[in-house]
């Protein structure tokens, strides 16, 4: 399954809903989406009367994106870190599953905040402790543990970004209105995995070369634990997706 496949697949797996329910009324409003992958939330966006500038760094996605043909929506190939000035002033910012990949996120919402309108609102979501599933080995626990720490410290990924957005739009000036966790049949859940989601964590782990290096030989051994406890009645979640929704009224 390619990782468009994967990604149209995953979408249904999350709790957008409660989200949209928390977020002003975007009938009117304009939008920029960061990080918006192959365009399934510009696309709610846009059903709910809002306009949308969708950003993203694969041009696979964008082209994905833009085939969809969607009314009020625009996609651009642009790094997050670095935005183009796209010459208006949006009504919000909202970035889903990006926050994690930029360690240094305060100084890069300070920057996405540029884009905003005074009294703008911007809304993250992440997930936190994505490895965090029970039951698992000691050895393989701290391989995964030693794998999300150095991806941190190599400034690729901060496995534990979603419990840090409030502190994060905070230190960046913004007024938190909402945190909140979400409902995710994928990331957090307890109990068996379907065998679709069990699917899904193995493409995941087939992408994951770095994982792969650091693990070593014991990779196949930490792929198939993780796995197997997907699929136990036992099973629990550590690990939470996170929204966190604020305004700039001091940006």
């Amino acid at each position: 399954m390619s990782l468009i496949s994967d990604y149209k697949r995953q979408f249904l797996w999350r709790d957008w809903p409660a989200v949209f329910e928390a977020l002003p009324s975007l009938n009117g409003q304009s939008v920029l989406d960061l990080g918006c992958g192959v365009g399934d939330l510009a696309a709610e966006f846009v059903s709910r009367g809002a306009r949308v500038i969708g950003v993203d760094l694969v041009a696979e996605f964008i082209r994905e994106a833009r085939s969809r043909n969607l009314s009020r929506a625009t996609f651009e190939i642009a790094d997050l870190r670095a935005l183009p000035d796209f010459g208006i002033a949006v009504d919000g910012v909202w970035s889903s599953f990006s926050a994690a990949y930029i360690p240094d996120l305060p100084a890069v919402i300070s920057e996405w905040a540029r884009q905003l309108k005074p009294s703008g609102w911007m809304a993250l979501v992440e997930v936190d402790d994505l490895f965090g599933h029970e039951p698992l080995s000691d050895e393989t626990r701290m391989l995964l543990e030693g794998y999300a720490g150095d991806s941190l410290t190599a400034g690729r990924y901060d496995f534990h970004m979603g419990s840090k957005l409030k502190a994060h739009l905070q230190q960046a000036g913004f007024q938190v209105t909402r945190e909140f966790t979400l409902v995710d049949l994928e990331l957090s859940f307890d109990g068996v995995a379907s065998p679709e989601v069990n699917e899904a964590w193995q493409n995941r782990f087939k992408r994951m070369t770095l994982l792969r290096e650091f693990c070593g030989r014991r990779i196949d051994d930490v792929e198939n634990e993780f796995l197997n406890c997907l699929m136990r009645p036992d099973h629990r979640s550590r690990a939470k997706v996170y929204c966190c929704i604020g305004t700039c009224h001091s940006v």
